[in-house]
């Protein structure tokens, strides 16, 4: 199965993981509430190990964490994703579903996360660590991941849940990333800061 990294680059995604180069990006933008999606489709968010395409930019210090996912809690059961009614986002939106109350995610520190991606037009997932059980990790605003998890992770805290609604140009522009990302689509991610 196609895997696609939100956290890389366009142009740097590779074709099994997410990112790019390694371990990678990983991502999560929401809508709406928890739950289970049911959905079997998924994409890499990070630049991780050969399993999944890429959605990440391409750079070497992204890693695959797993053992990290709550076994109980809010954030012990796989979010669904509600895509909003409405036009096409031209910024970024970012939405707390779940406010943690852990350190807060800043620019340079390494991050843990579980996440879903969903398009914002048709609400198809591509992507989600969910299925892979395996949580993504990455260096938060040093361009591992697309612009809009740079932008969107931080000031999260640890145990908070945020939907991040990404325009096409702070997530893979009028590349995409082929075949899951079609070209100037706008992303919708439900994102689960598990550690700083």
């Amino acid at each position: 199965m196609n895997f696609t990294n939100p956290f890389s680059h366009p142009a740097r995604s590779r074709a099994l993981p997410p990112l790019g180069l390694g371990a990678l990006a990983a991502a999560a933008l929401a809508a709406a509430g928890c739950g289970s999606s049911g959905s079997t489709s998924s994409i890499t968010v990070g630049n991780e190990k050969p399993p999944p395409a890429s959605l990440t930019q391409a750079t070497s210090t992204g890693t695959s964490t797993t053992g990290t996912t709550p076994t109980s809690g809010p954030l012990a059961t796989e979010p669904v994703v509600n895509v909003p009614k409405g036009p096409t986002p031209t910024k970024l939106v970012t939405k707390d579903l779940i406010v943690g109350s852990g350190p807060e995610a800043k620019a340079g520190e390494s991050v843990t996360v579980n996440y879903v991606g969903v398009l914002y037009k048709g609400g198809k997932e591509f992507d989600a660590s969910w299925k892979r059980k395996e949580p993504f990790s990455f260096v938060l605003g040093q361009g591992q991941v697309i612009k809009g998890w740079d932008q969107g992770v931080a000031g999260m805290k640890v145990g908070g849940r945020r939907m991040l609604i990404i325009p096409s140009e702070l997530g893979y522009g009028a590349q995409g990333s082929p075949p899951t990302i079609p070209p100037n689509s706008a992303l919708v991610f439900v994102v689960d800061l598990l550690a700083t």
